[in-house]
């Protein structure tokens, strides 16, 4: 089933698959980018900020820890054993500061669990000797500790982590939150500063591929020099198809009417004039197949879009088979679901069925009867209605499959039966897609030519 017909089927690819190709959209795309370059780089700085903050921190901790270890050590060195247990308990209650002895047998981790840690414990080691040991948990007691000597004896200082500086978890992961929330909401607003034109454009260019030029037009007087050009540029050329859709329409209603009236005149002349009957009724064939040429031009020039509401499709294709279905060469066999309702324009709709079941009548004839078999099936998917109308013709190659729907266009088949103005199917692709849905063919892998349209439930 086509508008043209060439020879034996060749190879059968599956029918097409009719689903809009979906991706992320600019605002989004933007949007991740942007976020990903900001976050990145506060990662960087922090990253450098901590490298280059880090060994000046370490020095000057581990200087206060010495010298608060070299305090403790002249204090409790110089002092009577009764006044070295009141100043234990004055560092203690007041400095937070508490000394114990070290035992051999105390179990302790060493504080170095990081880079900052082991550059502390090499500044105390290098102040206070290499038998000093810094601990971050002695005998399951967390905490700073520091080992020392003092004449032999063998002491723990115990000190506040916090002595060290500002935490190094918290107060960083803080930071790096409210840096990473700024950092997507300036990205968020640059996106949308980058996207909005863009999506003004798209919806005024889709506007204008509906016809609908007026609200198509886009603001002049943007600030962005660019963005101003572009929009100054497109109203431009949106006035200018605009006229040249006037003047289309202009010229084909008048191309209708003047070409109509002496072909009126010469059906009644032909009537009239000529005594022979075969040549009387061959001359009125030509007459109306260049009337019905004519309807096939106004047909796919037709510039106003449809105006979609629900259809019964049941009723739709129940009414184009019932007006078949006196071919005796034809013969039609239906399976759809009951009760389907698809946003079309009905009348439009008729057309596209009833051209397509002419077309398989054309040229899908099965080569053993010459009867054009044609089976009309239809399912929801989602939103969308499919249909599919096939013959079991001999197919089409699939070399030309695809120019089928160019106004036009005859395979051999068609060339030598020439009898329309090639522009059936072109117009039945044209249609669906003023409907809002898809048109596509494909040679079915059982012999013949498939039709497949999509178009939204309602």
């Amino acid at each position: 089933m086509q508008d043209s017909h060439t020879t034996q089927l060749e190879t059968a690819p599956a029918p097409l698959e009719m689903r809009p190709r979906r991706g992320i959209n600019l605002f989004w795309r933007t949007f991740f980018f942007l976020a990903l370059l900001l976050f990145g780089s506060i990662v960087a700085w922090l990253q450098t900020f901590r490298a280059l903050e880090s060994e000046p921190r370490a020095i000057q901790s581990a200087q206060q820890l010495a010298s608060m270890v070299n305090l403790s050590r002249a204090a409790l060195r110089y002092s009577d054993s009764i006044a070295r247990v009141s100043l234990i308990k004055t560092l203690a209650d007041e400095e937070r500061v508490r000394i114990t002895p070290r035992e051999p047998k105390d179990k302790f981790e060493p504080y170095e669990n990081d880079e900052f840690g082991e550059r502390i414990a090499e500044e105390l080691k290098a102040r206070l000797g290499d038998d000093t040991v810094v601990a971050g948990s002695v005998n399951g007691n967390k905490g700073l500790w520091v080992g020392f000597a003092i004449d032999g004896d063998s002491y723990w200082l115990l000190t506040d982590p916090s002595r060290l500086g500002p935490s190094r978890g918290s107060t960083w992961l803080i930071w790096l939150i409210i840096a990473a929330a700024l950092s997507l909401t300036g990205a968020a607003v640059i996106a949308r500063l980058i996207n909005q034109p863009l999506k003004q454009l798209s919806f005024a260019a889709s506007r204008m591929r509906d016809g609908d030029f007026d609200a198509s037009l886009l603001d002049e007087k943007v600030s962005t020099s660019e963005i101003r050009e572009v929009n100054i540029g497109f109203n431009r050329m949106a006035e200018q198809l605009s006229k040249i859709e006037q003047n289309r329409v202009i010229m084909m209603a008048g191309i209708s009417h003047d070409l109509r009236t002496p072909l009126a005149r010469l059906r009644l002349e032909t009537e009239m004039s000529v005594a022979d009957p075969d040549a009387r009724l061959h001359m009125a064939a030509d007459i109306a197949q260049l009337d019905a040429i004519i309807d096939k031009f106004l047909d796919y020039a037709r510039p106003e879009p449809a105006r979609l509401e629900p259809v019964s499709l049941n009723a739709v294709i129940n009414a184009a088979v019932y007006a078949v279905a006196d071919y005796q060469d034809m013969h039609v066999a239906v399976n759809i679901p009951e009760n389907i309702e698809v946003m079309a324009d009905e009348v439009e709709l008729s057309r596209v069925i009833a051209n397509l079941l002419e077309n398989a009548r054309r040229y899908g004839k099965t080569p053993e009867n010459g009867i054009a078999q044609v089976d009309i099936v239809a399912k929801t998917r989602d939103e969308w209605v499919l249909i599919k109308v096939r013959d079991h013709g001999e197919g089409v190659a699939p070399a030309i499959l695809s120019k089928l729907t160019s106004p036009f266009f005859r395979g051999d088949t068609a060339r030598t039966e020439a009898t329309g103005a090639g522009l059936g199917l072109a117009i039945v692709d044209k249609t669906i897609q003023r409907m809002g849905g898809m048109f596509s063919l494909s040679n079915t892998t059982s012999g013949g030519l498939a039709a497949h349209i999509k178009l939204r439930k309602s």
